[in-house]
């Protein structure tokens, strides 16, 4: 099983987390004509598939050590697979809420506000679980990206009344990130606790709690859609190659994402509530999507874009300081 044997390599693995998390939603506004509820079943197979390229491979560099891939699923006790099984469905639903949100709001909106609300739930709750770093760092990146919300929350409301997404686009984004922000817990107890699972096998056990539970959710969003008309599973296999192509794809950049992040926080000298507080910095990098690729505040008045220059400049600051955190006191 690989895992990083010093701090640079960890935080290597930290950045990419946070680039995969803050991009894999350009898959979902590709094809803006193709649902975000019929996305999110190919989402979920690429996320899947992505468990079991690293499994069998990152996780099983020694095919004989204990820690190895298959050898640690059966060795690990049942409490933490039930663990990394429930985190699994607890993303699953605020990850659904996030496409949600981003389908009504757009990411420059849905991901600072629903991502920055889960970084601030989950580092609290992670630090508590697996206390590593300097706290003072820690705590005051994650208020400087606090404040990075609020400037982004002010610039949304500069936008004109054309231009933003109504009231069911903000709840959905808060929603989501309470969830979120809960789920990485039940990630963190089941890499720390005796008999626990390594981040392979963690990331396994977590993607099939998503999978499972994405069959009731995800068809209670198709029955009953945050907007439009409802769908039905004949709707998906309507779909062409390259709309199925790109869900796959955005579940395998998350994934990818996922796994890092996962082990990264294996690492004694990192912990949970750094990795998911570094890879949160995905918000910044949606964005950076949502405004300069994606134009989401296109129109905007000199005050909206002074606040979005700020929101950017505290997210710099913010994700610098927790970086730091490990290595500094």
């Amino acid at each position: 099983m690989y895992t990083p044997q010093s701090y640079p390599v960890a935080l290597l693995m930290m950045l990419v987390s946070m680039v995969c998390w803050g991009s894999w939603a350009n898959t979902q506004k590709i094809d803006r004509a193709w649902r975000f509820e019929l996305y999110y079943w190919d989402y979920m197979w690429g996320i899947v598939v992505c468990a079991l390229l690293f499994g069998l491979t990152f996780g099983r560099t020694n095919a004989a050590a204990p820690e190895s891939f298959f050898h640690n699923l059966a060795s690990a006790s049942t409490r933490s697979l039930v663990e990394a099984f429930v985190g699994g469905i607890i993303f699953n639903l605020g990850n659904l809420l996030l496409v949600a949100a981003i389908s009504v709001a757009g990411m420059a909106v849905a991901f600072p506000l629903g991502a920055g609300l889960a970084l601030v739930i989950g580092a609290v709750l992670n630090y508590v679980i697996s206390p590593a770093g300097n706290p003072l760092l820690l705590f005051g990146g994650i208020l400087l990206i606090c404040l990075a919300i609020a400037s982004n929350a002010m610039a949304y409301r500069g936008l004109s009344k054309s231009a933003k997404a109504g009231t069911k686009g903000i709840v959905l984004s808060l929603l989501c990130g309470v969830v979120i922000g809960l789920f990485y817990p039940f990630v963190a107890k089941a890499l720390t606790r005796e008999n626990h699972l390594g981040p392979y096998t963690v990331y396994f056990v977590f993607a099939l709690g998503a999978l499972v539970s994405n069959f009731p959710l995800n068809y209670a969003f198709m029955r009953r859609p945050v907007s439009g008309s409802r769908l039905s599973i004949k709707d998906y296999f309507q779909g062409g190659p390259g709309a199925h192509a790109w869900g796959v794809l955005g579940g395998l950049i998350w994934g990818t994402g996922t796994i890092c992040s996962f082990v990264a926080a294996y690492t004694p000298m990192v912990g949970p509530a750094t990795s998911f507080s570094l890879g949160e910095g995905n918000t910044m990098i949606s964005a950076v999507w949502g405004v300069f690729v994606w134009k989401e505040f296109r129109g905007a008045t000199s005050e909206v874009k002074r606040l979005l220059a700020l929101m950017f400049a505290l997210f710099v600051l913010g994700l610098l300081s927790i970086s730091l955190a490990p290595v500094i006191g």
